[in-house]
């Protein structure tokens, strides 16, 4: 793979800013994703697929990023700064970083953003905003479940776009909802199922649309951690507190927070409609209001059947994401924790390996691959792949043109489906584990 060369480095004082947000001690990332997310954001180490004659043409002014959420203390704002940053699309210059104003305005401060534009209420933030004529052109919507309805609506209601974090909404009615708001808005959705933007699962979903796996027959896909193996909420533990508390969550523990990417992950690499599922979900810890462990029987339009398995409760699993898709021509298998390997094994034949940036990487992951082969990307570069195609999409509308056919950032559509799935999944286990439909018709 060729690479282009080095782009000038940023100013200094947004390296500054850059460093800051990512080396604060409450993001929690590993030093490796630290060094990677530093180097790609300040020298543009891109490979020539992802930069055709860029030095031919005038790069489009930064896109105006918005945040609600994410501020001190906030694990998944900073994840998702960092994500704008890597392809240097995006200037953060607005926030509502916290319901407490002291803590926005503080956040505001840490990351380098003016105090006239830090607010303390989403509503607050929208309407200024909006008056504004250098306003925001896209928010970032990185608060817990039960916020995402409220705030994607008052954006999409003045034509801002929107790139909201999983799942859409807390409960079905709102996310009904919300598609019907972002269909009558100017403004684009954006939904960051991360995983759908790892360079292997783009080249699994290219093998299967071409027909190299043939009828697809089996999906078999799963989901499992530990680190709610214990009533970790109950030691005032911010992320276990609100993922496992009704209110803030919505009706779905584990299935909502992590089995609605498995079932996302299914979905996008296979294109595969759900008809019907069968669920059974427990609750493990005592005391805990929410699923923490679940099975569900898919079955698929078409045909083809899939098991799902979702925990917080499996001992000595970290973040064991994995998919096996079986088709009447071979099978592909991938591991989140493993992600630069894809295996595939045609039928009848021994099984091969193609792994990121190697010789048997089609277009689809090569497009969305920094580096060369045999260096890890992952986690952090996932989210940049939405964030850059979403990028690409709000560029192409701010020209009057449609977005390109190459986004594939999952849209308000697929969050719909996913939260009829939780609904679907608790709704059949209280009912004796019964076949459900998702009762939202074609999506």
């Amino acid at each position: 793979m060729e690479f282009c060369h080095f782009a000038p480095l940023i100013p200094l004082g947004r390296l500054i800013v850059g460093i800051y947000d990512i080396w604060a001690p409450a993001n929690k990332l590993c030093l490796a994703n630290c060094l990677m997310a530093l180097l790609l954001r300040y020298s543009h180490l891109q490979s020539v697929s992802r930069n055709t004659s860029m030095s031919d043409v005038t790069k489009p002014a930064r896109i105006r990023l918005g945040m609600v959420g994410g501020g001190r203390d906030a694990f998944i704002g900073g994840v998702h700064r960092i994500a704008s940053r890597m392809d240097d699309h995006y200037e953060l210059v607005a926030g509502a970083f916290s319901s407490a104003a002291a803590k926005s305005m503080e956040s505001a401060g840490d990351l380098g953003v003016s105090k006239d534009r830090a607010y303390s209420s989403f509503a607050q933030m929208a309407a200024a905003e909006a008056a504004r004529d250098d306003g925001v052109e896209v928010v970032s919507i990185v608060t817990p479940n039960h916020l995402h309805y409220s705030v994607a609506r008052e954006f999409l209601e003045r034509g801002i776009h929107v790139i909201c974090d999983k799942p859409l909404t807390s409960n079905l009615a709102e996310a009904k909802s919300l598609v019907e708001t972002a269909k009558s808005s100017k403004g684009l959705f954006f939904l960051t199922h991360n995983y759908t933007a790892y360079p292997m699962i783009r080249q699994a979903r290219a093998m299967v649309d071409a027909g190299e796996l043939g009828d697809i027959r089996v999906v078999q896909v799963e989901y499992a951690q530990d680190w709610l193996s214990t009533a970790l909420e109950d030691t005032g533990q911010k992320q276990a507190a609100w993922r496992t508390d009704p209110e803030r969550s919505g009706v779905g523990g584990c299935i909502g927070d992590i089995g609605t990417h498995a079932f996302n992950l299914a979905g996008f690499v296979t294109s595969l409609k759900l008809d019907t599922l069968c669920a059974d979900i427990q609750t493990f810890v005592e005391g805990r209001s929410l699923d923490d462990n679940a099975h569900v029987m898919l079955r698929y339009k078409g045909g083809a059947r899939g098991m799902l398995w979702s925990s917080q409760v499996a001992a000595g699993n970290e973040n064991t994401l994995r998919l096996r898709i079986y088709g009447s021509q071979g099978g592909i298998e991938w591991s989140q924790e493993d992600p630069n390997y894809l295996w595939f094994t045609p039928l009848g034949e021994p099984k091969r390996l193609l792994t990121r940036g190697g010789s048997g990487a089609g277009d689809a992951a090569n497009v969305v691959s920094r580096i060369p082969g045999g260096h890890p990307e992952g986690y952090l570069e996932g989210f940049a792949n939405l964030y850059t195609e979403a990028a690409h999409a709000i560029i192409a509308r701010r020209n009057g043109n449609m977005p390109p056919a190459s986004c594939l950032v999952p849209t308000v559509q697929d969050g719909l489906e996913g939260v009829a799935f939780v609904s679907a999944v608790v709704a059949s286990s209280s009912e004796g584990a019964t076949w459900k439909s998702l009762g939202i018709g074609d999506c």
